[in-house]
């Protein structure tokens, strides 16, 4: 059976070292998958005029079509250049929630990320991605500093 790893990417260095710290881990299991994802944060709550919501759908398109390319596609491409059996998935929603749910649905059974720090007002007032995806998610969480 082969084991599945996600690879939370945010486009940063973190991102890299979480990459690093998969890869290694995958050497170490032998038959593993790696699974490249990076969400677009979206947010329920932000509200648009109806010329925004009119043109939301294009929006989101270029959004995944730029971080596709920008972000998973190069990882995606440097992890099967090093031997490794990868693919790669961008979606818009709350970052933790997301990840979460790809990896249930993948049947993920680690969940690798960079630790990135939020300014302190935001992080008083949303918490950090980090740290609700390791409070919530169905598997465990390794977050690389």
């Amino acid at each position: 059976m082969t084991t599945k790893i996600v690879i939370g990417l945010d486009g940063t260095e973190t991102g890299e070292r979480a990459i690093a710290f998969a890869k290694d881990m995958a050497q170490r299991i032998g038959s593993c998958e790696l699974l490249a994802v990076y969400v677009i944060e979206w947010s329920p709550f932000t509200f648009q005029t109806p010329e925004e919501n009119a043109l939301r759908h294009k929006r989101r398109e270029e959004e995944v079509e730029l971080a596709t390319s920008r972000i998973v596609n190069p990882a995606v491409d440097a992890l099967k250049q090093a031997g490794f059996e990868a693919h790669g998935i961008v979606r818009h929603g709350d970052v933790a929630e997301t990840l979460n749910e790809i990896t249930v649905e993948n049947g993920g059974s680690q969940i690798v990320v960079g630790r990135a720090s939020a300014d302190g007002f935001k992080k008083r007032l949303f918490g950090s991605s980090t740290q609700n995806l390791v409070m919530h998610a169905d598997v465990p969480v390794t977050v690389v500093n």
